[in-house]
């Protein structure tokens, strides 16, 4: 799916639009991937609610200058910015990856206000980040160098280890596509490089202070960020609510697409009814 419209925000060009009629849905997607990895909930969704999609900077179809900081304290300025820009004063927010600890800091510490949050597998908790992402961040510009060739072959393999029942040819172009151009390349791994665990270790200590529903999804087969993290967050967060799906990785999205489906229709219609 294209993203039609652009947010301009310091500089930068993000991709946005938004489809259906109804409350207001946000989705927030985290890395490698983009709002595409959402489209299909989104579009939905979009028969009762308005579903908005946007790629963070650095990321999918928004833009991807050398210059630009894309890590998770930037990103979260900019969603507390979009969501002014869109004239969202609590729309419900479902979040994944490092959308989770976007979405986060954007409510503790720039006062965004959510009617309800739900967090996928999300970044949110110490410790994360791979030995993989310690390396990158270490030689990143030695991997943005390599032949691109190399660097497809590296990026499909690792994108790989997030699934838990494997990905079509398809479902692996949508994830790979952003990061094989010119400038996506160099932009996968300056992404990488720019991931802090003092972004979350800014906020976690501050979960008891939130004060809207929040429901924890996560995937049982999770290898990335495993799911003894979930019942972690869903203790933290008062009054959490926790779904485990089983048969699912990090991309539960692909690996369990129907429960996922299901699962947060379910949660926002409970929303409603409150």
């Amino acid at each position: 799916m294209q993203l039609k419209k652009t947010f301009r925000w310091r500089d930068r060009s993000v991709a946005w639009d938004k489809i259906g009629a109804g409350p207001a849905v946000v989705m927030c997607h985290g890395t490698p991937w983009s709002a595409q990895l959402w489209v299909p909930f989104a579009r939905a969704l979009s028969a009762e609610f308005s579903v908005y999609l946007w790629d963070m900077p650095g990321y999918g179809q928004s833009s991807k200058h050398a210059g630009h900081a894309v890590d998770l304290g930037t990103q979260a300025e900019l969603l507390t910015d979009l969501l002014a820009y869109w004239g969202l004063d609590q729309p419900h927010v479902i979040a994944h990856d490092y959308g989770g600890a976007v979405s986060l800091r954007a409510h503790l510490l720039h006062q965004a206000r959510y009617s309800s949050l739900c967090l996928v597998d999300v970044v949110a908790l110490r410790p994360w980040g791979s030995d993989y992402f310690r390396l990158v961040a270490a030689n990143h510009e030695v991997f943005a160098a390599q032949p691109p060739a190399v660097h497809r072959g590296a990026l499909e393999a690792y994108i790989a280890t997030a699934t838990h029942r494997g990905l079509s040819k398809d479902q692996l172009n949508t994830l790979t596509t952003p990061w094989l151009s010119s400038d996506g390349q160099p932009a996968f791994y300056r992404q990488i490089a720019a991931a802090d665990e003092r972004f979350t270790d800014e906020i976690q200590d501050r979960y008891g202070e939130i004060d809207l529903p929040v429901l924890v999804i996560w995937g049982a087969a999770d290898t990335w960020i495993p799911v003894d993290r979930a019942h972690q967050l869903a203790t933290t967060i008062p009054g959490a609510a926790l779904e485990i799906i089983d048969q699912a990785g990090h991309l539960i999205h692909y690996d369990a697409p129907v429960e996922l489906a299901v699962a947060l229709h379910r949660w926002l219609t409970r929303q409603l009814q409150r």
